[in-house]
C-alpha cells in the first residue's frame, strides 16, 4: 500500500487550495497567455494536489518533517 505521512499542517493545506483556486480563476479570466498558461494550469493542479494529499515532496526534501498526531 502506499502511504505518504503528511507534512503539511491544515492551515497551509486550506492555503494552497484557496491558491490554486486564485490560479485557475485567473487562467480562466484570460489573464495569462502563452507559456505562463501551461506553466500556471501546472502549478495550480500541483497546488491543490499537494493539499488534499497533505505531504509536499519539495517541502520534504527542503527538511520539512512529518506532522506528529
Amino acid at each position: 500500500m502506499f502511504f505518504l505521512k503528511r507534512n503539511l499542517p491544515t492551515w497551509e493545506r486550506a492555503l494552497r487550495i484557496a491558491m490554486g483556486v486564485a490560479i485557475a480563476a485567473a487562467i480562466l479570466g484570460g489573464l495569462t497567455t502563452g507559456i505562463v498558461t501551461y506553466l500556471a494550469i501546472v502549478t495550480a493542479a500541483t497546488m491543490v494536489l499537494t493539499a488534499f494529499v497533505g505531504f509536499c515532496p519539495a517541502c520534504a526534501m527542503v527538511g520539512r518533517r512529518y506532522l506528529e498526531k
